[in-house]
């Protein structure tokens, strides 16, 4: 097994720490992925703290990772040495399913997360990227596009597919008016993505101070929900709200800014119950749905997408000496629009 050095949890209220651990023996059909880049997603945060209940130190969190391709097994087709790709949320799925859907692999029982779950062998942690190496299955590599650098691409392994996979499923395109409820790492990359495909995108934030941004990024219009007058003028005006907040909101206005068979898509991860009155949904036959990360197909599919029209997300790169003080400053909105890790900086 190789000796892989990162930053871990140790407990729920404790800050990460340098922590060396062992990754894996490479297989025949694995690929050895020596991490350049590695995003922060508030998932981490919630996965460390034990917020979600479900934490088993010690926890390597990260799972929008990039690097370069140091090694493959004799198996393997579709990557080389010294290939630009990345890893997102899981690296196997449904194991032991007797057959596999390929476009939904992610809902599926099975899904083994790249980080605090455990491997397809049944008794190896999954650590993930806050560290300098990763051994994957070629099937749960991701390739990079040549023209996108890899730091702001690496977010796209979460935070993009999360926006793009719901834009996709209900069928944005030119003609459809689509909100964005939120401009945070969630939000900006449903701006771009929105934009790219043709759609009419309004921000929808708690107030003004990233109007300029978000207008920059493709919005067409950006509107303060602080604003009791927003929710009267924009009544009936969407055919497709993707809520990105994980905070407590007035579902039932929000809903009432869909037009008739309009869908609201919560992606964000709200800690409360989400409270929604039956006639908030049954005048104009409208949904709320729900919508998680996309396969590896889909995900495939979302980076050639960014690659065509060079998108990637806006990024603050840090040192990971600096990574507790980042979640802090993530749970204050302190950051346009995503950290992204420097693993270089291990070796400071």
């Amino acid at each position: 097994m190789a000796i892989a050095r990162g930053y871990a949890a140790t407990d729920a209220d404790q800050p990460l720490v340098p922590f060396t651990f062992e990754r894996r023996e490479p297989n025949a059909d694995d690929v050895v992925i020596s991490i350049q880049y590695c995003g922060v997603c508030h998932s981490d945060i919630h996965t460390v703290r034990n917020e979600w209940k479900n934490a088993v130190y010690p926890i390597v969190p990260g799972h929008e990772i990039v690097g370069v391709v140091s090694a493959v097994g004799s198996n393997v087709t579709k990557f080389k040495v010294g290939d630009k790709v990345g890893v997102g949320c899981f690296v196997d799925s449904c194991v032991g399913c007797a057959t596999r859907d390929l476009d939904n692999e992610h809902y599926l029982p099975g899904l083994v997360q790249t980080y605090n779950s455990v491997d397809a062998d049944g008794k190896t942690p999954t650590q993930g990227g806050y560290s300098d190496q990763i051994v994957v299955k070629e099937g749960y590599v991701l390739s990079i596009p040549d023209n996108l650098p890899l730091d702001a691409s690496a977010p796209l392994l979460c935070a993009g597919i999360t926006l793009y996979s719901p834009l996709r499923h209900w069928q944005a395109g030119p003609g459809k008016k689509i909100a964005i409820v939120g401009m945070g790492g969630l939000g900006h990359m449903g701006v771009k993505l929105a934009n790219a495909m043709g759609v009419h995108v309004t921000v929808l934030s708690q107030s003004l101070s990233k109007k300029d941004d978000g207008l920059k990024l493709g919005a067409k219009e950006y509107y303060a929900t602080s604003d009791s007058e927003t929710f009267e003028k924009l009544a009936g005006t969407f055919d497709l709200i993707i809520c990105t907040v994980g905070v407590a909101i007035d579902w039932n206005a929000y809903l009432g800014l869909l037009k008739v068979n309009g869908t609201m898509v919560v992606v964000g991860a709200p800690e409360d119950m989400v409270p929604v009155h039956a006639f908030s949904l049954i005048p104009g036959r409208k949904s709320l749905a729900g919508s998680m990360i996309g396969s590896i197909k889909e995900t495939q599919e979302m980076l050639d997408f960014c690659g065509k029209h060079n998108i990637v997300s806006e990024i603050e790169k840090i040192n990971i000496q600096d990574i507790n003080e980042a979640y802090e400053r993530v749970l204050k909105s302190d950051v346009r629009y995503r950290f992204v890790i420097d693993i270089a900086s291990l070796n400071a």
